[in-house]
């Protein structure tokens, strides 16, 4: 898995891994597959606006909070969800992205045995272009991103490639579309 400045997974994570993907895996196909059909459905909607629509399927999704020793100003520093995108998926989102566009942006989310599905929905209405990112991560691994988000008040969604290529970022001055819970599970913390 792909999780930026993040330290290697151990054995014992590796093979919680592997457990949470192959438990109960008819249910975490249903909710992909959902969530697949869900992001087309939006897309849909807004090509029959007349918008432009870009859908992305993330072939890994990660998220990363800041280490202790992170100054989340520094621009080097990068926290929030990386979604790992196929070569094919990557030319039509640089074709589609602007660095200072996607100021309206919605989070559809579903939660299947402490795995989240989401779609990200980023709308630039100046020129009527939507991209949408599926991706799928493991619950309990987002916790230093929920308290890096909490504590910033935002977060980032970031488009890679599979070799780390960075393709585009997009900031959120909030976080609870992604992180409903975020406050209660900081505060219980």
């Amino acid at each position: 898995m792909v999780n930026q400045g993040a330290d290697t997974p151990d054995k014992d994570e590796l093979a919680e891994r592997r457990e949470q993907i192959t438990d109960n895996p008819d249910a975490k196909r249903d909710a992909w597959a959902q969530t697949l059909a869900d992001m087309e459905a939006l897309a849909d909607d807004l090509e029959a606006e007349g918008w432009t629509t870009v859908t992305l399927r993330a072939g890994d999704t990660a998220t990363k909070g800041l280490d202790s020793n992170d100054d989340p100003d520094d621009e080097d520093v990068q926290y929030g969800i990386f979604h790992v995108v196929p070569d094919n998926d990557a030319a039509a989102f640089e074709d589609a992205f602007r660095e200072d566009g996607f100021p309206v942006y919605d989070v559809y989310r579903a939660e299947v045995d402490g795995r989240v599905f989401l779609v990200t929905e980023l709308r630039d209405p100046e020129t009527e272009t939507a991209i949408f990112i599926a991706g799928n991560f493991l619950r309990h691994y987002a916790q230093p991103l929920v308290e890096a988000a909490v504590e910033q008040g935002g977060l980032y969604t970031h488009v890679q490639r599979l070799d780390t290529t960075h393709l585009g970022s997009f900031e959120h001055d909030g976080y609870e579309k992604f992180f409903p819970e975020a406050d209660r599970v900081v505060a219980e913390n």
